[in-house]
Formats: structure tokens, C-alpha cells, sequence
């Protein structure tokens, strides 16, 4: 129950902290504030500034590409799917050793069962290729529109309040 109680108040944070931080579509897709960077300066600034103001939109972004990428590589959905589903039905149905004529089966044999299989089947489904597609597609993704958009007027009195 405690854990429960865990869960629920991390993701209260989480909500408050990432989605409050959340901007409207008109704002994240406005196409007047789109504007070629004059240098890599320009573009540095640009990129450090955006990230922390768009920071809950690209928090989506990453996860709608995470999302993409489990849902196209069903093998790697079916190799998660038998390790998490193999550890909750462990847990659940078999706590204590179970006797099959002479032999007596614990939790560990079991686990064991489960990684010879689970392992292999999940190296299988690539997981490491995976994370770099996503890491370098929200990375393109976050960094080109970043460098891209031109900060609104409210940069202006962020410097501001930074320097009081």
C-alpha cells in the first residue's frame, strides 16, 4: 500500500513539475517566430533558452517517439511483455516452493526459467537500437526547432530577473 502511496505522489510531481511547464500548440507551432539563426551563437542561445521553455512539450515529444518505437518492434514488445508479465505472474502464483514428484521447484529455479528465456529473446529484439532511435530522433527533433524558433518577448525580462 505504501508503494502504491509512492507511485501516486511521483506522479503527482511529475505532473505538476513537466506539465505544468506545458505550452500551447499555437505557441509551440508558431510559424512567424521561425527564423534561420544569423550564427552558432545565435543558435546556442536559442537552443538554451527553448529547452527550458518548452520543456513539457518536449517531454512529449520524447515520448510519443518512445511509444512509436515499442509499437514498431513488436518483438521487443513481446520480449517486455514476457519478462514483466514472467516476474508479476511469479510473484503472484508461485511465493512458495512447488513439489513435482521428486524434484521441488522455488522461486529462484523459476526466475532462472525466466531469464535463459526472457534474455536471449530480449537481446534479440534489440532494445539498445531502439533507445538510439529514439535518443537521436528526439534529439534532431528538440534541437531543430530549438535553434529554429525565436524566443518570445518574455526571454527578454528572463534575463531581467536573472540579473536582480
Amino acid at each position: 500500500m505504501e508503494a502504491v502511496m509512492r507511485i501516486t505522489d511521483t506522479l503527482k510531481s511529475f505532473r505538476e513539475a513537466r506539465l505544468s511547464a506545458l505550452r500551447g500548440p499555437q505557441e509551440f507551432f508558431d510559424h512567424h517566430r521561425l527564423s534561420r539563426p544569423a550564427d552558432m551563437s545565435q543558435a546556442t542561445q536559442r537552443i538554451s533558452y527553448n529547452t527550458r521553455y518548452f520543456s513539457g512539450n518536449y517531454g512529449i515529444i520524447v515520448a510519443i517517439l518512445a511509444v512509436y518505437a515499442f509499437l514498431t518492434n513488436p518483438l521487443l514488445l513481446i520480449a517486455m511483455g514476457f519478462l514483466v508479465g514472467g516476474f508479476a505472474a511469479i510473484n503472484r502464483f508461485a511465493p512458495d516452493p512447488v513439489q513435482f514428484g521428486d524434484r521441488t521447484i522455488t522461486q529462484k529455479h523459476l526466475y532462472i526459467a525466466l531469464f535463459v528465456i526472457g534474455i536471449p529473446l530480449l537481446w534479440i529484439a534489440s532494445p539498445l537500437s531502439t533507445l538510439f532511435w529514439i535518443v537521436g530522433a528526439s534529439g534532431i527533433l528538440i534541437i531543430g526547432h530549438a535553434s529554429l524558433m525565436e524566443p518570445g518577448i518574455e526571454s527578454e525580462y528572463a534575463t531581467v530577473q536573472d540579473s536582480v
